[in-house]
């Protein structure tokens, strides 16, 4: 049958320079492998079906499939299917606010904000196996001395972040010298220049996709602004950029609410349609 499909692009106010995701809007019926082909098929990072939700106070239910597997939850996915739903005319049950059924529980999307935000998930931290650092840094040619922190975060996706003295050093990071699945889950992180319209920049560079590198990931920007909060050096409004490397300019817009940590970015529809699934 045919379905509303749109393909967006998440994290940037120019379209193609964020990251795509495809959302299928009427997911009912699908069976996990019909899902799963389609994601495989699509190309994209995620893939998102969105259904009818489950849960009491949900505005509806969403399905995130990489090519490899389901995914309980995923930052750019969460905002991207909450943009293309409420495109395609879905209306939140509470003004100012649309609530995601999802994995891990539900996600709420702040939309008060300059770009929607959604509250980063609990996240813990512990300090690196030095014995990971020592393989992670020997296979991305990085020198003890560049290595400003490493911990590993978890926000229901495991990773080892290494925090470098800079930003212009996590560029210059082969995003080929690590892949899974000799290597899971590794990222870096580093503070680019006053002068920059970002705080720091990040790079994901195995991700579940499979692909070299993600373009942004929105679930390694939440674990990290909330490591950063933690470490007391998240600003009240923090930009975090990803995919420079790639060509893109993503952009995450961290900000506090309360207890909270909030990750924001902008949605752009691309193409818009019908899929025959």
């Amino acid at each position: 049958m045919k379905r509303r499909f749109i393909q967006c692009d998440v994290f940037s106010d120019q379209p193609l320079k964020g990251n795509g995701l495809a959302v299928v809007l009427d997911g009912a019926g699908l069976s996990d492998a019909q899902m799963l082909a389609f994601a495989q098929w699509t190309g994209q990072a995620e893939t998102t079906f969105l259904l009818p939700p489950e849960m009491a106070g949900a505005d509806y239910r969403v399905r995130i499939f990489s090519a490899t597997r389901e995914m309980p939850f995923a930052g750019h996915p969460t905002l991207g299917s909450a943009a293309c739903w409420m495109h395609a005319g879905g209306v939140p049950a509470h003004s100012g606010r649309v609530v995601q059924e999802c994995a891990i529980g539900l996600v709420e999307i702040d939309l008060r904000g300059a770009t929607p935000a959604f509250v980063a998930p609990p996240t813990s931290s512990q300090g690196m196996d030095p014995a990971t650092q020592a393989r992670i840094c020997a296979a991305l040619g990085i020198k003890g001395k560049e290595v400003r922190a490493a911990v590993n975060l978890d926000n229901g996706v495991q990773r080892h972040v290494l925090e470098l003295e800079d930003a212009a050093r996590v560029l210059a990071v082969d995003a080929n010298a690590v892949s899974l699945p000799a290597f899971q889950g590794v990222s870096v992180l580093g503070a680019c220049p006053a002068q920059e319209d970002a705080d720091f920049e990040v790079r994901n560079l195995t991700p579940a996709s499979l692909m070299p590198e993600d373009a942004v990931t929105g679930s390694l920007i939440a674990a990290v602004a909330v490591w950063l909060r933690r470490e007391g050096r998240l600003k009240r409004e923090t930009v975090i950029a990803q995919g420079t490397a790639m060509g893109r300019k993503g952009r995450a817009f961290i900000s506090q609410r309360g207890d909270d940590v909030m990750v924001g970015g902008h949605t752009c529809i691309v193409i818009e349609g019908e899929a025959s699934l």
